[in-house]
């Protein structure tokens, strides 16, 4: 008993470590906290059941996504995004059966570093227009806090999260996120700018609102190509996992394994209303940390997951927190994920003096940062959908020469 005890605090700790991360995409894209805790919960148990609960990962929600559920939900609606996040699911479900076909050197090929670097870059540069606004306290384009407090209220978050993040500990380093948007919420408190009213009212328990996706295969040909990066940073995520715990999860239970349960992660939370999921650095490092490499781990942390998603109050609390918190949070989290595309293109020594490559990376950060479309009738192509299919594109027709 004792020994279940300790494994379940362990959970607790690990959902702990994921949470700041795994809420803060549906709040940024106006999806429900609520469904991201269900779909992080469901996701998991069922990667853990492909996986015969082999591999000691969370899935909690996807980065990757967030520029592309912002523009679809303004041009087809939830419903249409909701069957594009499913559709984004199948992507590694093609990833998974192209390594059991051809080995994971086949994907490497077709994907290889000067692919999937700029595009990791476009990911968070697209984005920093929104975290830049909402620091400013807008919305839509229109000002819905006072500028000074809101710019105020953004640098300290801004400041207490790479305090944590640049001179933490161990621990701390692995939830910045987390302790720099409960102090800024606390000054917020302080400055009276958060309203507590819906947080009295709401109830203990809420079933969430469950979200019926719209067939929209123009909504599903847009988010396809978007799921190339956090597929590709799967495998990077689980090369990462085995190499703290000492095991070769690409062998048993598989690479393609693996891939598929995070797929079929994807695809329900897509079928419930919730952003899709992806592996967890941040749970990678919590392992390396604590040395407890024991899966059931991860088996509680998706039922308190899945517990909290029924909390009400809790959610009422999310929807509370003010704009210019999140903006300060973002200022550094989208430039991170940028510079994560930057590191991909260092640590593989990409050669920028080689025109193929300078080729590769130059158009697609000019097509990703600019907001580029590209139409054929009524189907459109845009942002890191665009990007990815530009890359592999040139990739695939330009001759490697020096």
């Amino acid at each position: 008993m004792l020994q279940h005890f300790k494994t379940a605090i362990a959970g607790a700790q690990i959902l702990f470590v994921a949470f700041g991360a795994m809420v803060l995409v549906p709040i940024l894209t106006g999806l429900n906290p609520a469904m991201a805790l269900l779909g992080a919960g469901i996701g998991t148990l069922l990667f853990q059941l492909l996986t015969r609960r082999k591999v000691p990962i969370f899935l909690g929600s996807s980065f990757a996504f967030i520029a592309p559920i912002i523009y679809s939900l303004d041009k087809w609606g939830m419903g249409a995004t909701m069957f594009g996040l499913f559709a984004a699911g199948f992507m590694y479900f093609v990833f998974a059966a192209l390594i059991r076909w051809r080995g994971l050197e086949a994907v490497h090929k077709l994907l290889p570093a000067v692919v999937i670097g700029p595009v990791i870059m476009v990911i968070g540069l697209s984005v920093a227009v929104v975290a830049s606004q909402m620091a400013m306290g807008q919305a839509g384009g229109e000002q819905v806090i006072e500028y000074g407090a809101s710019l105020a209220l953004a640098c300290f978050t801004f400041a207490v999260t790479v305090l944590v993040a640049v001179f933490g500990s161990k621990m701390m380093k692995l939830i910045p996120i987390l302790i720099g948007v409960a102090t800024g919420y606390c000054a917020a408190l302080f400055m009276g700018m958060v309203d507590t009213a819906p947080i009295a009212v709401a109830p203990w328990f809420a079933v969430p609102n469950f979200v019926s996706p719209e067939v929209n295969f123009q909504a599903a040909l847009f988010m396809l190509p978007v799921a190339i990066a956090p597929a590709i940073e799967h495998i990077g995520g689980i090369m990462a996992i085995g190499t703290v715990t000492g095991k070769d999860y690409a062998k048993d239970p598989g690479l393609d394994k693996t891939l598929a349960g995070d797929g079929l992660g994807v695809c329900v939370a897509g079928l419930i209303g919730g952003p899709p999921v992806t592996t967890y650095g941040e749970v990678t490092g919590a392992v390396m940390i604590t040395k407890n490499s024991n899966p059931v781990i991860m088996t509680w942390a998706a039922v308190f997951a899945i517990c909290m998603a029924f909390f009400g109050k809790f959610n009422a609390f999310l929807a509370s927190i003010p704009l210019p918190v999140m903006g300060g949070v973002m200022i550094l989290l989208f430039g991170t994920i940028a510079s994560l595309g930057l590191k991909t293109l260092i640590d593989a020594h990409v050669d920028l003096m080689r025109p193929k490559n300078l080729v590769i990376v130059s158009s697609v950060l000019t097509v990703g940062v600019g907001g580029m479309m590209v139409k054929f009738g009524s189907v459109a192509f845009a942002g890191v959908g665009l990007c990815a299919l530009l890359a592999i594109f040139l990739n695939w027709v330009l001759p490697d020469r020096g």
